[in-house]
């Protein structure tokens, strides 16, 4: 025998529209959570995916983001220059420079590949977001606009107090001190070679002995 469904209670007209104004009842008397955009600006965290910005010092336009983007939104122009040998009868050298470093924020999928890759740091986020353009061109950022979002990239966060020193800050202090130990020797006046000590100029005088009988020896 099948069995028997439990019966069910009799609904009453109007409940699913008084669960509904009970909602919004409880909604209306909680504190707005609204943000009131522009007038107050979203607090974002620091890694926020904003904007990308350049560090072009540190480019050596090994073309390595622009092959990676998987948008291909990356146009990089460079031209090779030779450079003189550093010592006589040096070899003369050829390096990159770069001519154009431009980002097409329209094609962007903002996945950050291109800083992933890049080997000498010469990209970042910027939290930055507000560069909206009316025309679709001006999205395309050259390489003087990239470089003037890096003055809105965070500081990279403290390190944990049990790290180790970064290899670059401790090669530089160990500079630093022998650089300074260098000067203070250098400023340190030396003794003349073969003469006693006191015996310098202004060098206070030596005590004389005595002997045991009261006078001087």
């Amino acid at each position: 025998m099948a069995e028997s469904l439990p019966p069910t209670r009799p609904r009453i007209p109007g409940s699913g529209l008084a669960k509904g104004l009970a909602v919004t009842l409880r909604t209306m008397t909680k504190k707005t959570v609204t943000a009131q955009y522009p007038d107050a600006q979203p607090e974002l965290p620091p890694r926020t995916r904003g904007v990308i910005g350049l560090f072009e010092e540190n480019c050596t336009v090994c073309m390595l983001c622009a092959r990676e983007c998987p948008d291909w939104c990356i146009y990089i122009d460079s031209h090779k220059e030779t450079v003189p040998p550093a010592a006589p009868g040096g070899r003369e050298r050829s390096r990159n420079v770069l001519d154009r470093f431009a980002i097409d924020f329209a094609l962007c999928m903002y996945c950050g590949i291109c800083i992933e890759v890049c080997p000498f740091d010469a990209l970042f986020w910027s939290p930055e977001f507000e560069y909206a353009e009316t025309d679709i061109h001006e999205l395309t950022h050259e390489r003087d606009k990239l470089r003037d979002w890096m003055w809105t990239v965070p500081a990279p966060p403290a390190l944990d107090p049990g790290a180790e020193e970064p290899k670059e800050i401790a090669a530089a202090r160990k500079s630093a001190e022998k650089l300074a130990a260098a000067a203070q020797a250098e400023s340190t006046p030396e003794s003349t070679p073969g003469a006693a000590p006191g015996t310098g100029p202004g060098s206070a005088p030596q005590a004389r002995p005595t002997d045991p009988q009261g006078g001087e020896s």
